[in-house]
């Protein structure tokens, strides 16, 4: 019985190592990870998005028990930094923490995306759920949405306002669309950069993203007057939102996101989602991201590949309610 047993494992061998072979990625799923993690940010260091990449980078690291470097792809709206994880090698290296709705709407803010999303990318978890944010200088004595709006209607088309990526193009385009207001939108690089514009008066308000926003109101140098979610944040239930603020039907809710190119073997895949459901589940991680206004939102592969393709489809309407002409 025993020369038998050894005969079959004997034969067995050149199934299992073809079986293994037959599913892609199958051997590079169990060592994995193998080697250095890189997380990919499409923002410039010290910047807000910067921010919450390097904070989870050090929580993967630990789990992980490998080195994650961060690199930062700053440009073209987060085109660049998604377009190089696309064209990656899916083999779970190369992670992209970005936000999904900034991906999705940039298929509709471009004439000729170089990728499809929805097919070149594969969302491995998702983190939060975080509205823009409504901005303004606090020398200035608008505080509510009502009181921006009515310097607005009287300024017409002298007024501006800053974005500085695709979401609060979006927001500021709806704001203007919906109450009929001619601000002129003035965009920049990064949101930092809007800083001494607002300090000098040459930009009235803004519509930008929630790590940027709440960081810089907590030093005093920008004050929130809305979100652009339908409801407040658990998080920051002190902030009204747009449609309090007499804006009917703006209602946009933004979510960072982990993509890996789609090819990525599903065992890497699940591995990724693992790492970071079990960060996002703790205190510590709630309280990080609340200081950004946002809440925790855990999902599971299936769950956040579903939402981004039903993004995709949503932020063309997005763009066509704006009235926005994409750019070539």
């Amino acid at each position: 019985m025993l020369e038998i047993s050894k005969a079959v494992l004997r034969a067995a061998r050149p199934l299992a190592l073809a079986a293994a072979l037959a599913v892609p990625g199958a051997a590079s799923a169990q060592q994995y990870p193998s080697q250095d993690l890189h997380f990919i940010c499409a923002f410039p260091a010290g910047s807000g998005a910067d921010i919450v990449v390097r904070w989870f980078a050090e929580k993967v690291r630990v789990a992980s028990n490998r080195t994650v470097l961060v690199e930062n792809k700053a440009g073209a709206g987060g085109n660049i930094a998604t377009e190089y994880t696309a064209r990656a090698k899916p083999d779970g290296y190369t992670i992209y923490v970005h936000a999904g709705s900034g991906i999705a709407a940039n298929m509709h803010l471009f004439k000729n995306p170089t990728i499809d999303a929805g097919k070149a990318l594969q969302v491995a978890a998702t983190i939060n759920k975080q509205p823009f944010m409504l901005v303004v200088d606090p020398s200035k004595p608008w505080k509510t949405t009502q009181e921006l709006t009515a310097y607005l209607k009287e300024k017409g088309d002298k007024a501006t306002y800053a974005i500085s990526n695709p979401p609060g193009q979006v927001m500021g385009a709806l704001y203007k669309t919906i109450l009929g207001l001619k601000a002129v939108e003035v965009p920049y690089r990064t949101a930092q950069d809007v800083l001494p514009d607002f300090a000098s008066g040459a930009i009235d308000f803004g519509t930008l993203d929630p790590q940027f926003s709440t960081t810089q109101a907590k030093t005093g140098k920008l004050r929130i007057l809305a979100v652009s979610s339908a409801q407040r944040m658990t998080s920051a239930p002190e902030i009204p939102t747009m449609i309090e603020g007499g804006v009917p039907g703006l209602d946009m809710m933004g979510w960072f996101s982990v993509q890996v190119p789609s090819a990525t073997p599903k065992p890497i895949v699940t591995q990724i989602n693992t790492w970071f459901n079990d960060i996002l589940r703790t205190p510590e991680a709630a309280t990080f991201l609340a200081q950004f206004g946002s809440d925790v939102f855990i999902s599971t592969p299936e769950q956040g590949q579903e939402l981004l393709l039903k993004e995709i489809k949503a932020w063309g309407d997005y763009v066509k309610v704006a009235k926005i002409e994409p750019q070539g």
